[in-house]
C-alpha cells in the first residue's frame, strides 16, 4: 500500500454492542475495497477482524484489531472493536487512535446501551459520529424504528443519508441522498435505478438537506427560499457538519450481503474528517515534516513477532534505525522494524507517516498510553482512557510450583490488556487477578493455558478482616528458662486497651527501674510482631494500646530477647477478658445506574448489609441516578455482574474501602470457623 497524506487518511473506530454486525460490516468494506480475497464470516472462523483464537471460539470479537484499505483516493483505517461491556478496554483504544466513531445499531431496534456506551465515549472524546444501521435485509428489520428512534434520542443531528426502499416488506433499492440517486442490489451486483416517488422519500430528503443547511448561513438561507443545493454544497455541508459534529449521518446497509456498505466507503472517504482536519490533540499540527509526536495506543504479545506496539502517530513520522525518546520514561530507544497490520497479518513498512497507523516492534519500555516523540521537543500526549477494573478473583494454581510461572505470565498479559490489574495479597496470602467482569478473566486464564501452559482456577478472593479488643486488661508475661550457665528471664505487666488507630501504640509507666529502658525497644518489638496475628481468627490486631507498667529483671539472665518473648506471653493472655471482635472492611460505594433502576439497585444493596447514604440526579446523566452507599466489602463480590444485568450494561460504580467496624456475631463467627478450617488444611 502506498503512503498517503494525513489529508487522505480516515480513522475509523467501529463501536456497538455485540451481535449488531460490526465484524461483518468491516469484512464487507475490506472485500468490496479488495483489501480481501474473500468475504469473511464471523460464524465460520475466518474473519480478518476475529483472528484470535478465543474470538474464533466464542464467535465474537475480544479486542480491537486494525486493518486498512484504499477507496476513493483515500486510506480507510477500520479499528474494529468489541461489543461485549467486558471488552470494553478494546474501545477505549480504538477512540483514542480513531477521528471518527461509526456506531452500528440493528434494523429494527432502538438505540440500544451499546450504541448509547459508544455516543458517549465519543462524545467525551471528541470524535466525530456516523450511524449504520446493518441487517436492514433481515425479515424483520425495521429501519425506520431504528431511525426514528435516532432522531428521538439525538435529535436534529441526525440525517438520513442512506435509507431503504421498501416494498412488500423487503427492500427494493437503497437511495443515497447524498447523490440523490437509488441502487438495487441482486446477488452482489449494484445498478443504478430510478429514484423512488413518496412522501416518506422527500421528508427523508428534506432532513437531509435541513441538516446540511445547519453548517452555513448561505446554504440556511438558499434552503428557507427553497433553492436547490448544488452537489459540491451538500458535500460540503457534510464534510463541514460531520466534523463539528453538528451532523450525524446515517446509512442503511446489510453487511453480510454488502448491500450499500459501498456507499457508506464513500460517504467515510468523501465527507468524514481527515488525520489531518481532526487530529483530536488541540493545536497539534498533523504535519509529517514537524517534530515525532506518536500516541502508543495498543500493545500485543505476539508470540512470532515478539512485542507490538501500536502508534497513532500525531506528527512527523516514525522511520527504522531511528532514535526517539520515551516521555513518560525519558529514555531514549531505538526504532526497529516498522509494520502495518491487517488483522492478524503483519507487512514490513519503511515508514508510519503523520496521521497513520502502525506498528513498531520490539520496542523496549513502552507501553500503552505512552508517547514516542523527539528528543528535540519532547511531548507527553493524552493517553487512553481504560475502565477501572471492577472485579476481583483469586488465582488458584492447579499444579504446585507453577506460582512464579502464573505471576510472570499474567505480568505480561497486564502489558497487553491495561483493563488487568494482578499482585499478591500480602495479608491472605492469595494471587489476586481483577479484570472488567467474568467474561474477561475466562478470556485471561484461556490466555493463561494456550499462550503460557499453565492451568488455573478462579474462586472468591479473600477478605482481609482484622481484630480488636473490646476491654480493658491488665496481664503479666513471665519468660524464665534455665540450661545451664546464663538462663533467660524476662517479666513484664502490660496494661491492653481500646483505642483509635489502625495500628498498635505502644506506651510505657515504669517507675523505679523494675524494667530497665534498654529493654523497653524489646518489649515494643514483641508486641508488634504479635499484633501481626490476632488472637481469635489470625488476622492483624488494631485499635488497641499496650502500656507497660512494671515488671521485674535479672541482671545476668535478662535479655533482650527474653523481654521480647515476655511481651509476646502478655499478648497471648488477651484472650477472652479483652472480649476480642473481628473487625470487617467497609467500603463507599457510588453507583450510577438508570431511572428504572435505582429501586432494585437499592434493595440489592440493602440485602449486602448496604447502608444507603444518599441518592440523587447523576450530574451531566439524563435520566440516570447517583446512589451512595457503604457496604461491608466481603459482600461486594459479585455485585458488578448484578449492577450490569440489572441495568442491562448501563450501570457502573466506583467503591473504595473507607474504614473498618466490628463485624455482626454471625459474620464474626463465619470467619473464625473459616480461618480455623484454612488452619487444618495447612
Amino acid at each position: 500500500m502506498k503512503t498517503y497524506s494525513a489529508d487522505k487518511i480516515k480513522n475509523i473506530v467501529i463501536a456497538g454492542r455485540g451481535g449488531r454486525g460490526k465484524t461483518t460490516l468491516a469484512e464487507a468494506m475490506l472485500y468490496l475495497a479488495g483489501a480481501t480475497d474473500r468475504l469473511g464470516r464471523v460464524l465460520d472462523g475466518n474473519t480478518v477482524m476475529d483472528f484470535d483464537a478465543e474470538e474464533k471460539r466464542r464467535k465474537s470479537s475480544v479486542q480491537a484489531a486494525v486493518a486498512p484499505l484504499e477507496w476513493l483516493d483515500a486510506k480507510i483505517n477500520l479499528i474494529d472493536t468489541p461489543g461485549s461491556f467486558d471488552f470494553e478496554g478494546g474501545v477505549a483504544e480504538g477512540m483514542r487512535a480513531a477521528g471518527t466513531a461509526l456506531i452500528v445499531l440493528q434494523s429494527g431496534g432502538g438505540v440500544d446501551v451499546g450504541a448509547q456506551k459508544a455516543y458517549k465515549t465519543a462524545i467525551k472524546h471528541g470524535k466525530s459520529i456516523m450511524f449504520a444501521v446493518t441487517k436492514c435485509d433481515d425479515e424483520n428489520g425495521h429501519f425506520f424504528q431504528t431511525f426514528d428512534s435516532l432522531k428521538e434520542v439525538y435529535g436534529t443531528p441526525c440525517c438520513p443519508v442512506v435509507i431503504p426502499y421498501i416494498v412488500d416488506g423487503k427492500v427494493d433499492c437503497y437511495m443515497d441522498f447524498a447523490v440523490g440517486k437509488a441502487y438495487k442490489y441482486v446477488d452482489g451486483k449494484k445498478t443504478e435505478v430510478p429514484v423512488p416517488a413518496g412522501e416518506k422519500v422527500e421528508r427523508m430528503r428534506t432532513e437531509l438537506l435541513e441538516a446540511v443547511a445547519t453548517t452555513d448561513d448561505d446554504l440556511m438561507d438558499k434552503f428557507f427560499n427553497g433553492e436547490e443545493f448544488t452537489q459540491e454544497e451538500i458535500y460540503n455541508g457534510l464534510r463541514a457538519g460531520i466534523t463539528d459534529g453538528t451532523v450525524y449521518p446515517i446509512f442503511a446497509c446489510s453487511g453480510y450481503t454488502t448491500e450499500a456498505v459501498d456507499i457508506i466507503l464513500d460517504s467515510i472517504a468523501n465527507f468524514a474528517p481527515s488525520a489531518a482536519s481532526k487530529t483530536g490533540e488541540g493545536d497539534f499540527k498533523c504535519d509529517p515534516d514537524g517534530h515525532l509526536a506518536a500516541i502508543c495506543f495498543k500493545s500485543v504479545a505476539d508470540p512470532f513477532v515478539g512485542k507490538m506496539s501500536y502508534f497513532k502517530v500525531v506528527s512527523g513520522k516514525i522511520t527504522p534505525d531511528r532514535s526517539a525518546m520515551n516521555a513518560r520514561t525519558g529514555e531514549t530507544v531505538k526504532i526497529g522494524k516498522l509494520l502495518t497490520v491487517k488483522g492478524g497479518k503483519q507487512e514490513e513498512t519503511d515508514c508510519i507517516t503523520a496521521g497513520d497507523i502502525g506498528v513498531v516492534t520490539k520496542l523496549s519500555g513502552f507501553r500503552t498510553g505512552d508517547t514516542l516523540c523527539s528528543e528535540k521537543a519532547v511531548v507527553e500526549l493524552k493517553g487512553v482512557s481504560f475502565p477501572k477494573p471492577c472485579l476481583s478473583m483469586a488465582v488458584k494454581v492447579r499444579k504446585k510450583g507453577e506460582e512464579e510461572k502464573v505471576a510472570s505470565g499474567l505480568r505480561k498479559l497486564m502489558t497487553e490488556d491495561p483493563t488487568i490489574t494482578f499482585g499478591t495479597n500480602e495479608e491472605t496470602k492469595e494471587m489476586v487477578l481483577s479484570g472488567i467482569g467474568e467474561q474477561h478473566l475466562d478470556i485471561i486464564v484461556s490466555k493463561l493455558k494456550s499462550k503460557f501452559g499453565v492451568e488455573v482456577d478462579l474462586a472468591p478472593a479473600k477478605v482481609a478482616y482484622r481484630e480488636t479488643i473490646k476491654k480493658k486488661v491488665e496481664v503479666q508475661g513471665r519468660h524464665k528458662k534455665q540450661s545451664g550457665g546464663h538462663g533467660q528471664f524476662g517479666d513484664v505487666w502490660i496494661r491492653f486497651e481500646p483505642c483509635e488507630g489502625d495500628d498498635l501504640i505502644f506506651a510505657e509507666e515504669v517507675f523505679g527501674g523494675s524494667v530497665p529502658k534498654n529493654f523497653f525497644p524489646a518489649v515494643e518489638k514483641g508486641l508488634r510482631e504479635s499484633v501481626t496475628r490476632g488472637l481469635v481468627a489470625g488476622y492483624p490486631v488494631v485499635g488497641v494500646k499496650a502500656t507497660l507498667y512494671d515488671g521485674s529483671y535479672h541482671p545476668v539472665d535478662s535479655s533482650e530477647m527474653a523481654f521480647k518473648t515476655a511481651a509476646s506471653l502478655a499478648f497471648k493472655k488477651l484472650n477472652p477478658d479483652a472480649n476480642p471482635v473481628i473487625l470487617e472492611p467497609i467500603g463507599t460505594l457510588q453507583a450510577y445506574m438508570p431511572d428504572e433502576c435505582l429501586g432494585d439497585i437499592m434493595g440489592d444493596i440493602t440485602k449486602r448489609r448496604g447502608r444507603v447514604l444518599g441518592m440523587g440526579p447523576a450530574e451531566d446523566e439524563p435520566k440516570m441516578q447517583k446512589l451512595e452507599a457503604e457496604v461491608p466489602m466481603a459482600e461486594m463480590s459479585d455485585f458488578s455482574t448484578v449492577l450490569r444485568s440489572v441495568t442491562v450494561g448501563r450501570g457502573y460504580f466506583d467503591f473504595d474501602f473507607c474504614r473498618y467496624e466490628e463485624a455482626p456475631a454471625n459474620v464474626a463467627q463465619k470467619v473464625i470457623e473459616e480461618a480455623k478450617k484454612d488452619a487444618e488444611e495447612e
